[in-house]
């Protein structure tokens, strides 16, 4: 019994992870070209939506896949517009997106589909399933089907997908010309415009990669996690993944390692809901559900002020003349 636990907190673990990697990674190219992204938790949200939407409709995982990326880009050119271009409060813009997504997603889904808010069932031919699917079942007794098979190789492409995606963002910033010079805008605009390159393309196109992971977030969330989508349901994943960027210090390895924390304690809870604890009873489930906010809160409150932020990070860059 002790590898089918194994395997089913390790299995659970990485479901959960990979929404919040995934939201982590693209606050973290934002941010490191200088715009802050208080807008992830909306931007999931509405890609969600537009997943769940497109596929229940036109019964095709791509198109859903496309409309959740579509609708996470469009969301991060609105804030690239009000904040890079005309120079707006990058938090006011990044809260003022999640509140319209929090109201939008409700209001379309009642007029489009009259379920209160939420979507048709995703279709089992739609949804984005395991790999290996005879690996699903944990085996008690066997390490390898049960740790290995069920808590590893049981997952759908999106979540290998997001764990591939550390890799590919600390290349690209580390070795490549246009990740150095990404980086440099949100440490020294200035320095990068005297070298002939643009500032505000440079932060769009981070804005634009910050769409894409949003929006593979925000699918994964309807297509692979859950069967349709429902109000609110990304339930603070983006602040929690805020939250893991900084406590991650803005770099892709340790983002991760935050990430997997918040994934396991996650998964954690939901195993402890109703067991029994030797001296203390049964745990209040509303205790387990807070745990993942509480740790938010406590990280924030003492590594925000350790981690060492861009220097241009929400600083418009106005061009010198």
């Amino acid at each position: 019994m002790d590898e089918v636990l194994i395997g089913s907190v390790l299995a659970s673990t990485l479901r959960v992870t990979t929404p919040l990697l995934f939201a982590a990674l693209a606050g973290l190219l934002s941010e490191r070209s200088g715009v802050v992204d208080i807008g992830l938790e909306g931007k999931m949200l509405s890609a969600a939506f537009a997943a769940a939407a497109v596929a229940s409709v036109s019964h095709s995982t791509t198109l859903g896949l496309l409309a959740a990326i579509g609708v996470a880009i469009a969301m991060s050119m609105v804030h690239g517009f009000a904040t890079v271009t005309h120079r707006g409060d990058q938090v006011v813009s990044g809260v003022a997106l999640n509140m319209v997504a929090a109201g939008l997603t409700v209001v379309l889904g009642i007029a489009w589909f009259a379920q209160g808010g939420q979507t048709p069932p995703i279709a089992a031919e739609q949804r984005i399933t395991g790999l290996l699917p005879q690996w699903a079942e944990p085996t008690p007794g066997s390490w390898a089907a049960s740790v290995i098979g069920h808590g590893l190789l049981s997952h759908n492409a999106l979540v290998y997908l997001a764990f591939a995606l550390v890799v590919v963002v600390w290349f690209f910033l580390e070795r490549t010309r246009p990740g150095l010079r990404l980086r440099a805008v949100g440490e020294n605009p200035a320095m990068v415009d005297a070298a002939g390159v643009s500032v505000p393309r440079l932060r769009y196109t981070a804005l634009a990669l910050n769409g894409i992971l949003c929006g593979l977030g925000g699918a994964y969330l309807t297509l692979a996690q859950n069967a349709s989508f429902s109000p609110n349901m990304t339930a603070g994943r983006g602040f929690i993944a805020l939250a893991a960027m900084i406590f991650g210090k803005w770099k892709p390895v340790p983002t991760l390692c935050a990430c997997l924390l918040f994934g396991f304690l996650d998964a954690v809870a939901i195993r402890l809901q109703g067991v029994s604890l030797p001296g203390i009873g049964e745990v209040p489930v509303q205790l387990i559900q807070a745990l993942p906010y509480l740790l938010t809160v406590v990280l924030l409150a003492g590594f925000i002020g350790q981690a060492i932020a861009p220097k241009a990070l929400s600083k418009p860059y106005v061009k010198e003349r």
